[in-house]
């Protein structure tokens, strides 16, 4: 079947998210990048793609940190994919924009597919993730772990954009059951400078009850707080599915 664009009202709703670019993205990408890092670094990649690059911050520390040889972007929005270009990031070959569906890549062209902080955001993941795991060996997806006590029951949309909530556990079965093998899972609290860019010193106090938290008992904290989740797959072979 062939994977359908994103909806209008979808691509209108991130037309120009990211155009002007923030501090916050900065903060942000430090600890995604390094994510991609601790769970792909042995894997050996050298042509990596981003799909749904945002406004290209990610790819900048991926870049600025010596990880893969050759960085591709792709982005649903225009003002993202400007942004990226504007960037002049040393390791980028190609910024492109697309869709939302099938992606413009033939089967295998990449070593690795990173998908960080998107699933959320999109209509249909399992279509994105067997698309990123056409085009590339291996595939890195992180999310943040929404699906808490804390949840409200009835779903708004709201300025994040988030239409999709999971756990690391539930995340983990969304990935396999679109025939990938998980690797390698890790579920991180992101670093206190981002806490402190959003609540000045009492940020501070939060991220130390999250990370001792997380420390002393995952299962009890991720049910509690929202952290992020990310993990590592590849597609599985014919032997393993039979």
């Amino acid at each position: 079947m062939k994977a359908l664009p994103a909806s209008e009202a979808l691509r209108r709703h991130y037309r120009d998210w990211y155009a002007g670019g923030s501090e916050w993205h900065r903060i942000c990408a430090a600890d995604k990048a390094d994510n991609v890092i601790a769970l792909c670094g042995e894997l050996g990649c050298r042509d990596v793609l981003e799909i749904g690059a945002g406004e290209g911050s990610v790819l900048a520390r991926l870049s600025e940190q010596g990880f893969g040889e050759s960085l591709y972007a792709l982005e649903i929005s225009p003002g993202g994919s400007a942004a990226i270009q504007r960037r002049g990031i040393p390791r980028l070959v190609e910024c492109r924009l697309y869709d939302g569906g099938a992606l413009p890549h033939p089967d295998g062209r990449f070593d690795l597919a990173i998908l960080s902080h998107v699933l959320e955001h999109v209509e249909d993941p399992r279509q994105l993730l067997r698309e990123a795991s056409r085009v590339a060996r291996h595939v890195f997806v992180e999310v943040p772990a929404e699906d808490t006590l804390r949840l409200p029951a009835d779903f708004v949309f709201d300025a994040l954009g988030h239409i999709n909530t999971w756990s690391p556990r539930t995340f983990r079965r969304l990935v396999q059951s679109c025939g990938l093998r998980v690797l390698g899972q890790i579920t991180t609290c992101p670093g206190v400078e981002g806490y402190v860019f959003q609540r000045g010193v009492a940020g501070r106090l939060v991220h130390l009850v999250k990370r001792l938290l997380l420390a002393l008992s995952p299962a009890v904290a991720t049910r509690v707080f929202t952290y992020h989740t990310a993990l590592v797959c590849t597609v599985l072979r014919e032997r393993e599915t039979a």
